[in-house]
């Protein structure tokens, strides 16, 4: 094994999937935005393999070097499954569900998050930068500085951050902080989960912020006796370039050529993209799209609802429950509402891939986001630079955080089922000079702040240097 990296990036997942025997890139913005800082910088990747079984040893891809992590069945379940995804995830999503505060999941996500520790203090050269991805590691900074104190080590969260009265009801909510200032940068979507972990770090430690330059990314520092641990705000973003080069290739216009006649041609397209989470507020669209439907305020004549469900987490009891919901009330929706050959709702509990979702978007007449908490949500950005044609329209949930950028799109409530419903009609008879004027802004704005600024933007304040661009609103 190489032990000479200069960056190294530490993910639960590997940038790659296996699929029918052959190692393949993972979809994401993630694994773009940092594939040339990793191409440039003898770079790593530290992560998952995707199997409980035997684990491959490290190999490269496309280039890059990447170091499997091995997990067990039992440490996948209790550390992923457990305390990652019915712990954190509705205890940082404002507990939308209920979070689960089990023991054993603890000490095996604890056991998980050294292992990962571990491996990468294996493979970091001398003074190398680490850069630790998102809620299933937030130990490892402070394991790896032990390990590794010559290491320069920045931290990401893609969640959000809670407001302190709801952190707190963790049971390890001192070893989670301890975890998370084992870094130099803790790096969040926005200003306000900054402010979040600047709070709580002052509430359990007593140190906190003690300022921080107006209107950069850096909104507080930590002061610790050995060091400073910076705290900042970084949205992240899209590979806009990429998704403009495929959403303007004829077979992507011609596959959305198609699936509008496949829809029915002169029927106005909404269209959903999620995955099957409890978060993403699809119980809520259907309910407005039904009321829509019984209010005579559309047909399913004339507008046709997409929903895409990508599977997620279905060994997680929540999730089952949900699946269960939303597949009865497209049912009724359909039941009720449709016509021999011509339903309101089509409904697909499956994946697609890149190339059949950039047609959708530029298929689609309305992009329904509306999340009822989300760090970021990519869908939103990810359909305004898939049409470069500027059409469309973007109804977004102000409960996301795209919605502290993309200000042009329709922002709803979607827990007001009235005003969700007035915006998506509103959206549906949006005349085209005003579509055309919202989606380009909004289209000018994700073209300039994409995922490279965003891994630019971090890396820039986690090397020291000022940062000179890219001016957040606090």
């Amino acid at each position: 094994m190489e032990t000479d990296a200069d960056f190294v990036v530490v993910a639960n997942r590997l940038p790659v999937h296996l699929e029918s025997g052959e190692w393949r890139r993972s979809p994401g913005g993630l694994v773009t935005g940092l594939e040339p800082v990793l191409r440039d910088r003898r770079g790593a990747w530290v992560g998952w393999a995707g199997t409980t079984g035997s684990t491959p040893a490290a190999f490269r891809h496309e280039g890059v070097r990447l170091h499997p992590v091995p997990l067990d069945a039992d440490e996948h379940r209790d550390y992923y499954e457990g305390f990652s995804n019915a712990t954190l995830w509705p205890l940082f999503h404002d507990a939308v569900a209920a979070p689960e505060f089990d023991r054993r999941w603890w000490q095996n996500y604890h056991r998980v998050n050294r292992r990962f520790a571990e491996y990468t203090a294996g493979i970091a050269g001398p003074g190398a930068t680490v850069w630790v991805q998102d809620y299933q590691l937030m130990l490892v900074p402070a394991l790896l500085r032990a390990l590794r104190p010559d290491l320069r080590i920045g931290f990401f969260l893609h969640i959000p951050f809670p407001p302190p009265e709801l952190f707190l009801q963790l049971p390890w909510r001192t070893e989670i902080v301890e975890g998370l200032l084992g870094a130099d940068l803790v790096g969040c979507q926005l200003p306000g989960g900054a402010r979040n972990f600047l709070r709580l770090v002052r509430r359990l430690h007593g140190v906190g912020d003690v300022g921080g330059p107006h209107r950069t990314p850096v909104a507080g520092t930590v002061r610790l006796p050995e060091r400073d641990v910076r705290v900042g705000a970084f949205p992240i973003s899209v590979d806009a370039a990429g998704l403009d080069t495929l959403a303007r290739s004829e077979a992507v216009r011609e596959r959305a050529r198609r699936i509008r006649r496949q829809l029915g041609d002169g029927r106005r397209i909404m269209l959903g993209v999620d995955r099957l989470d409890y978060t993403k507020g699809i119980e809520q669209r259907l309910r407005a799209f039904e009321g829509l439907l019984a209010e005579g305020r559309v047909t399913a004549r004339d507008a046709v609802l997409v929903q895409i469900a990508t599977p997620s987490r279905e060994r997680v009891e929540h999730y089952r429950r949900q699946r269960t919901r939303i597949e009865a009330q497209v049912g009724r929706i359909n039941g009720t509402f449709g016509t021999v050959g011509r339903v309101p709702v089509h409904y697909l509990h499956t994946t697609v891939d890149r190339t059949e979702l950039v047609a959708l978007y530029r298929a689609a007449d309305v992009m329904l986001v509306t999340p009822l908490r989300d760090g970021m949500n990519l869908v939103a950005k990810e359909f305004v630079a898939a049409r470069p044609d500027l059409g469309g329209a973007l109804v977004l949930s102000e409960f996301a955080g795209a919605a502290h950028e993309l200000t042009r799109a329709l922002l709803v409530n979607p827990h007001h089922l009235a005003g969700l419903q007035d915006a998506m009609a509103t959206a549906l008879h949006l005349d085209e000079a005003q579509r055309r004027l919202r989606m380009g802004e909004l289209l000018r704005h994700v073209r300039e702040r994409d995922v490279h600024h965003w891994a630019r933007s971090f890396l820039d304040v986690l090397a020291g240097a000022d940062f000179g661009s890219g001016e957040l609103a606090a």
